[in-house]
């Protein structure tokens, strides 16, 4: 078969360079297929496989499966059933994934790196083989999976997941993804004792250890792969955020849960907020749930009052959070110090925990669940969102599934129709008097796909603040006018693709303007030649 070479520009070495141009695979040879077959006809074959299993993991499994043996068959799969794949290969299966992950482990998909590794990480890293082409890699440490709490490191299918929706949804080259694990133990005493566990069977280590194992790590990433973005997914919370601050400044990083989560919600609010008849100012934000994402969140929903003008004080009188022990204010015993920046200043009452009482209170527009408590959202506190406004904003967004804070069906019902509402995990569509109600999902994969592609092809020396809430900004103008009709929160998931590219094209020109951003050549690019230089280096299977 001919090599196709085709010409490029380095700009790091300043010379022009070669590259090889994909090719097709080679046909077999005769007498290894079948005499009839063909790929569209063996598209249909796998299709009916997997539709033949009867349980998601075994549906998980069937399709880890297809991507081991023809990873461009299992990526074709995902771009033309999109709304039936993604909740298989991520939220809500891959949770059950991640806590069987040590029963159903067949292959390696990732790098591990434990804690026995601490002097030779640099080693460590240079075995992934396909280390000269990694662009963009996710990392847990496996301490904080969805709403599962510590499952060390079973939570490998995470960074799997996640890497497998950076293709699918923004054409990130597979070969240019690189999953990593960090096993630093586990305080989770079904893995210790479980004879099946692949990690190490000690507890976690002291934060000064762990804080000298990260740094190493940090070091060597930035040695070994001189090119590649982070994620950080599923850290304690302690850890997500110190983590955050502390590397976001020596290699491009964001961190989901606290980012992510923020600007998907960021968007899902500012559409949601075209609905409501009240102005801006007049929205009052209520997040139940204070863990690093529900933070997170917060510091993101400022957004939402300071780009109509608020001040960064008054955007904060907003905003309330509500913890495991109930409304934080200052003074309040046991308030982390990561949540004292939105701890109300000038509540002076006794303690409330009741959220029926706290709603009452303080007559929220819009309710967040960040809990992993299902149920949180009962009947009287739905009641009571209605009563505050006439399209109360309801967005319980814990995953997976089974701990959602209430389901479509109960916001629908207990505000007699009015409710808007985004979930973490998929619920279906309903019918309220007459009238199908689709449900918005607030899922991340909205705007890690776009916010990874554009910081890998500008070559961003950071991911700033303004580079995330540029996504959200992109996402929430990505609805179309059949979606709005809708009343959608969220623009539909078949059209990810074209998503991705329009979330790209905003954070490169938020990295551009905030000067992190080294492909210098994009800046003479107007929008439009920008969406298809973006488009183009999206890769197809």
């Amino acid at each position: 078969m001919s090599i196709v070479l085709t010409p490029y520009w380095s700009p790091d070495e300043g010379i022009q360079k070669l590259k090889m141009e994909a090719r097709a695979k080679a046909p077999a040879a005769p007498g290894l297929m079948p005499p009839v077959f063909s790929m569209k006809a063996q598209m249909d074959r796998t299709l009916l496989q997997l539709r033949s299993r009867t349980s998601p993991i075994e549906k998980y499994t069937f399709l880890a499966q297809v991507k081991q043996a023809d990873v461009e068959a299992f990526y074709k799969l995902c771009l033309e059933f999109m709304p039936e794949i993604t909740p298989i290969i991520y939220t809500p299966t891959v949770g059950d994934a991640c806590l069987q992950y040590s029963k159903i482990y067949r292959n390696p998909e990732g790098l591990f790196i434990s804690l026995k590794d601490k002097g030779r990480i640099g080693n460590i890293l240079r075995n992934w083989p396909l280390a000269n082409e990694a662009r963009i890699s996710v990392v847990t440490d496996g301490s904080r999976i969805l709403g599962l709490g510590d499952l060390g490191v079973n939570g490998m299918p995470i960074a799997v997941g996640k890497l497998s929706l950076y293709v699918a949804g923004a054409g990130i080259r597979p070969s240019s993804t690189l999953p990593i694990t960090l096993d630093l133990g586990t305080n989770n005493s079904s893995n210790l004792s479980d004879p099946l566990y692949l990690g190490l069977r000690q507890r976690r280590p002291s934060d000064t250890e762990y804080d000298a194992f990260m740094d190493e790590f940090i070091t060597e990433m930035r040695r070994v792969y001189p090119k590649l973005l982070v994620q950080f997914e599923d850290f304690s919370t302690d850890h997500a955020f110190s983590y955050l601050e502390r590397f976001r400044n020596s290699l491009p990083l964001f961190n989901d849960d606290i980012q992510g989560t923020g600007a998907v919600v960021l968007a899902g609010l500012l559409s949601a907020a075209r609905l409501v008849p009240i102005p801006r100012h007049e929205h009052r934000i209520l997040l139940f749930g204070a863990g690093s994402a529900s933070v997170g969140v917060a510091k993101q929903l400022m957004s939402f009052f300071t780009i109509a003008g608020m001040s960064e004080e008054a955007a904060r009188s907003h905003i309330w959070l509500v913890d495991s022990k109930g409304l934080v204010y200052v003074g309040r015993e046991g308030v982390a110090e990561y949540k004292m920046y939105f701890a109300r200043r000038h509540y002076t009452g006794p303690p409330m925990k009741d959220l029926t009482e706290i709603v009452k209170y303080v007559k929220p527009t819009v309710l967040l669940g960040l809990s992993t408590i299902a149920g949180a959202f009962t009947p009287e506190v739905i009641s009571q969102m209605s009563q505050n406004t006439p399209r109360p904003i309801i967005f319980p967004l814990s995953n997976p599934v089974h701990l959602s804070e209430c389901t479509f069906t109960e916001a629908l019902t207990h505000s007699n129709g009015t409710a808007i509402f985004a979930s973490g995990s998929p619920f279906g569509s309903e019918v309220i008097g007459g009238v199908r109600r689709e449900p918005g999902q607030g899922n991340n994969m909205y705007i890690f796909p776009g916010l990874g592609l554009g910081a890998i092809l500008c070559r961003a020396k950071n991911v700033t603040d303004s580079m995330v809430q540029a996504s959200a900004l992109g996402l929430a103008g990505s609805l179309s006018w059949d979606e709005r009709a809708l009343e959608l929160v969220y623009p539909r998931i078949e059209r990810i693709r074209e998503i991705s590219a329009h979330i790209a094209v905003k954070v490169i020109r938020a990295a551009q303007k905030a000067g992190v951003d080294n492909s210098t050549d994009l800046k003479r690019m107007d929008d439009t030649l920008l969406l298809e230089f973006v488009k183009g280096k999206m890769w197809n299977p």
